[in-house]
């Protein structure tokens, strides 16, 4: 016969989580810090010369770095760009796009991965964004932006959703007009910017999302 514990000895129930959690906060924090930096010393509020065009050499994605067809600024950048650039944005309003999109779907990711691998599919769709960038791309400006990142996250959640209606018998069809308004909306801007979108990280990014939802980052 089984009979229930004591309501003093029942386990405490969990406290749903109410915000993004704390590492994602950070990762804003820094990339704000670095925006707020760039953005004073363009304004000329620091009295020194605009560091905007130094960081974007330094730590923006280049691909002529890497197809060599230009020399690094500094050893290990063909290698380092493929993360630094994920950490610089062109104002404030890019930022926060990319800010409030990391925020909101990374709370939902966390959620149902954890900490530990919501930051691996981050780091591994900024390096695909990247090499899909360097790959597909023959622009010679720079890249950069958390959009590859934030793509793998839109990625992973789709993927997820995508894997609930196969196991429940739903139907797939609102996933798959998610991802082609995901297209439609890639191509309305890049037209819309006259080019100044990069599309290929956004595939790259997504790619790895979508992967790691069918495989070490599903629910």
């Amino acid at each position: 016969m089984s009979h229930a514990p004591p309501k003093d000895r029942q386990p405490p129930r969990q406290t749903p989580q109410s915000g993004a959690p704390g590492f994602l906060w950070v990762l804003v924090g820094v990339m704000t810090m670095i925006e707020l930096v760039l953005s004073l010393s363009q304004s000329g509020v620091f009295g020194l010369a605009n560091l905007r065009w130094p960081a974007f050499v330094l730590g923006a994605f280049w691909q002529p770095v890497l197809s060599g067809a230009t020399p690094p600024a500094y050893p290990g950048q063909p290698v380092l760009m493929f993360i630094t650039y994920a950490f610089l944005h062109g104002g404030f309003m890019h930022l926060a796009l990319n800010s409030v999109i990391l925020l909101s779907l990374g709370k939902f990711v966390s959620s149902h991965v954890g900490a530990t691998r919501t930051l691996l599919v981050l780091f591994l769709s900024a390096v695909a964004g990247a090499a899909c960038f360097g790959l597909i791309s023959t622009s010679a400006g720079p890249m950069i932006g958390a959009s590859g990142a934030v793509f793998g996250l839109i990625g992973l959640w789709q993927a997820a959703d995508y894997r609930m209606r196969r196991q429940s018998g739903l139907a797939v069809q609102p996933v798959l007009m998610a991802i082609l308004a995901l297209v439609a909306a890639n191509v309305v801007l890049f037209a819309f910017l006259s080019g100044g979108l990069a599309w290929q990280a956004h595939l790259g990014g997504w790619i790895v999302g979508w992967v790691s939802g069918h495989s070490f980052a599903r629910r």
